[in-house]
């Protein structure tokens, strides 16, 4: 702890955004340049000596926060890069894309603004990639067992580094033509930049991974075909299954699942389309659902040149502060949450009808009407009270010639057949079964991330592959001196 008063003198100062006509523009990252590290050490000085770090607990990883907040402060920044590196695989990833639990488990947030732990975290994993700190730790010797890891997505990528780095030979195994999972196609660029992946991907291979991208085991490879050939297999397939909206016209053209639309943008971020074919220039684009993933297609459809953009969320509007008497410190509470695209579109004005912002809060979707041509054309909604019941005389329509459903994910997708061919064991919500140690009920196979946990967090994904390795490397090697963040029944704290 550098400055024992730096939490009372030292304001939380937040990583600034480059202005939102400017950035609209380019698909670049939202923040300015450089602008993060004049103030991060003043803002790690801001972390207190408060003798039991509920951030740790806050954050799945278990992150080493207020160590590396102090090195931070005194500008140590190899002994920060060590001491984050220790817990967390991909530091640059999750300070950019994670919501930040750790900030709400802060002694501070108790009743003041938290310690700008993202911001810090962000700093030093960009700090470490510019001075060297990170170069591939490849093992010393073989251990001359295999691991098939299928799915590359953050769970996946975790695991395989961790299991590569203990001496197994790891192949990971991804149905798309580039390896990231929804890093690579579903995240947009304006949030975290693919050369941070592309970055991380080369150590891994410089390490010893190998990866096998456009190969869908269960129809490219047969399951049991690549059961029979490794030693071990991890499952870290996501749960990619997207929720659907059963309400009239939903078969008009023009209405699409989030993750339809959002990997073609990114495509034309890579260079592989010129435009995409779903672009939604012109076009009066409504989105249904509350989330991220619904802000991410918000901030999308701006950039494309969208006419006009609403977001539908079916609960009623957050307070700004906490409500200690239903979500308590130091849970993670529902509270008003200004992102980037939502911030674009309030300054732009994309939804002039809407509550804030872009969103239209406690409204349900009642049916869709289109045009001769059968494509989509307006959005019928009903405003609803805290139990979804419909407010009488709330009725509205919304112009819409592009709708797009951000939904969420009902568990792993079994189009390819690689649970049945398996034989894999689900529970009631459709997602994979699983046993104290990652394993399923399939011999030498074993279950990561959200395809058995359900859709979380990038923080959550991490440390199950973490632990997943650990799993996979003791009953490999009879021991393992992997960490276990998480155990596979361990949950977010809640009220």
């Amino acid at each position: 702890m550098a400055d024992p008063k730096g939490f009372m003198t030292t304001p939380r100062e937040e990583y600034p955004r480059r202005p939102v006509e400017e950035r609209v523009r380019d698909w670049n990252e939202v923040y300015v340049p450089g602008a993060l590290l004049p103030i991060i050490s003043r803002q790690a000085d801001r972390c207190m000596d408060c003798g039991i770090p509920f951030c740790h607990d806050a954050c799945p990883l278990g992150n080493l926060i207020p160590e590396w907040n102090d090195l931070v402060s005194r500008e140590d920044w190899r002994a920060a890069s060590d001491r984050l590196h220790a817990t967390n695989n991909f530091p640059e990833f999750t300070g950019r894309l994670c919501p930040a639990p750790c900030e709400a488990g802060c002694v501070l947030a108790i009743n003041q603004p938290a310690v700008t732990i993202k911001n810090v975290e962000v700093a030093i994993a960009d700090r470490a990639w510019e001075d060297g700190f990170t170069p591939p730790r490849p093992p010393d010797r073989l251990s001359g067992r295999t691991v098939a890891v299928i799915g590359s997505g953050p769970a996946g990528l975790a695991a395989a580094q961790q299991l590569t780095r203990a001496g197994h030979t790891v192949a990971v195994y991804e149905r798309a033509d580039r390896i990231g999972g929804l890093l690579r196609y579903g995240i947009p660029a304006f949030k975290m930049e693919k050369r941070h992946l592309d970055r991380r991907l080369e150590q891994m291979r410089a390490e010893g991974t190998k990866f096998r991208t456009s190969t869908a085991v269960g129809r490219d490879l047969g399951a049991a075909e690549l059961r029979a050939r490794y030693d071990a297999v991890v499952l870290a397939v996501g749960a990619t299954a997207w929720r659907e909206l059963d309400v009239p016209g939903r078969e008009l053209a023009g209405i699409y699942q989030a993750m339809e639309y959002l990997p073609l943008a990114d495509r034309v971020c890579e260079g592989d389309l010129e435009v995409s074919p779903l672009s939604a220039a012109g076009k009066h684009v409504v989105i249904v659902g509350g989330g991220d993933t619904g802000a991410d297609c918000l901030g999308t459809a701006v950039r494309e040149g969208a006419a006009s953009v609403t977001q539908l969320d079916i609960y009623a509007q957050p307070e700004a502060e906490r409500d200690e008497d239903v979500e308590p410190w130091p849970t993670y509470p529902k509270i008003y949450r200004l992102s980037a695209a939502h911030e674009e579109a309030r300054d732009l004005e994309t939804a002039p009808a809407a509550d804030a912002d872009a969103r239209l809060f406690a409204a349900s979707t009642l049916r869709f009407t289109g045009d001769a041509q059968g494509h989509v054309r307006s959005l019928h909604l009903v405003e609803v009270d805290e139990r979804r019941r419909p407010v009488p005389g709330s009725g509205r329509t919304l112009p819409a010639d592009l709708v797009l459903l951000a939904l969420g994910f009902s568990g792993p997708d079994r189009r390819d057949g690689l649970i049945d061919q398996l034989g894999l064991a689900l529970d009631a919500r459709g997602t994979i079964t699983r046993g104290i140690d990652f394993a399923t009920n399939v011999p030498k196979v074993y279950v990561a991330g959200d395809a058995a946990r359900g859709q979380s967090l990038i923080v959550w994904a991490i440390a199950e592959g973490r632990a997943v390795a650990a799993s996979v490397d003791r009953a490999l090697a009879g021991t393992s001196q992997l960490p276990t963040p998480i155990g596979p029944y361990d949950r977010p704290m809640t009220a």
